[in-house]
């Protein structure tokens, strides 16, 4: 081998060490849910309340992404956007409704090159099933792995999804990619068996199952319950040791974990 081929690896080694390295996560189970968005009036889903999200210290910021009738992809919770349909409406048309705080509606390429300027809060992406086709559905997920590999958003990206099939077809694109089940009606061992990184689920069905906690975690599995606004609500899961409390609140619940 020659002197330069010999460089050139070791220097990309190197990089890769040093890239590494600098991913230094916060380590709470703080997930802001659609940003940090209630205690100063940001809009959900926007680059403010996720700039807010990183100014808290969140471990985590969750964010869903829809697809345009023209193929692009954007961050808003709800189906529509001020009436229009996402799914039926060209992304052109979406700017011509502004959110309240004059940003447009971010494409999940401007919130990923936004959210990758830092290193210490995750990007939490929910891949929403499509109302149209199931067909669709894949498609979006798809393209989710696709614009987060284009991005080399790898290691600031934990997916979450409704629809099974989606997830699943994350897990095919990139089996090194977390992947977190919403619904609630799997068990800890079937999302095990498949390749899931965890179980995210409402705050109702896992109080009807508490044993699914430490089933899930006697596999290695995550615990991220949604959506969880009151007090004891999050201090029984903390009493759980569970790894994430999805939250309207997030500054509430960092009160109580620094009791």
């Amino acid at each position: 081998m020659s002197k330069q081929f010999l460089l050139i690896v070791g220097l990309c080694a190197c990089l890769f060490s040093c890239s590494n390295q600098n991913m230094n996560f916060n380590n709470n189970q703080v997930i802001a849910h659609r940003g940090a968005w209630k205690t100063k009036p940001h809009p959900q889903n926007s680059l403010a309340s996720l700039q807010e999200a990183f100014d808290l210290g969140c471990t985590g910021s969750e964010f869903d992404v829809w697809m345009t009738l023209d193929g692009i992809l954007v961050v808003n919770h709800d189906a529509d956007h001020h009436g229009m349909v996402i799914e039926e409406t060209n992304y052109a048309d979406l700017l011509k409704e502004p959110l309240s705080n004059g940003e447009k509606i971010p494409t999940v390429e401007e919130y990923l090159t936004y959210g990758m300027k830092q290193n210490k809060t995750k990007l939490i992406f929910e891949i929403k099933p499509s109302s149209i086709s199931k067909e669709r559905g894949i498609e979006l997920a798809e393209k989710s792995v696709a614009a987060v590999k284009k991005l080399g958003a790898e290691n600031w990206v934990d997916y979450i999804t409704f629809g099974y099939e989606m997830g699943l077809k994350v897990i095919s694109l990139d089996p090194d990619a977390n992947v977190a089940y919403l619904m609630g009606d799997k068990t800890p061992q079937e999302l095990k068996d498949n390749g899931f990184f965890g179980f995210d689920y409402n705050i109702k069905k896992v109080k009807e199952n508490p044993q699914w906690i430490k089933e899930a975690h006697d596999l290695g599995l995550t615990v991220n319950v949604w959506t969880v606004n009151k007090e004891e609500d999050m201090k029984w899961l903390m009493d759980q040791n569970v790894e994430f409390i999805s939250t309207d609140e997030p500054e509430l619940l960092f009160s109580l974990i620094n009791q």
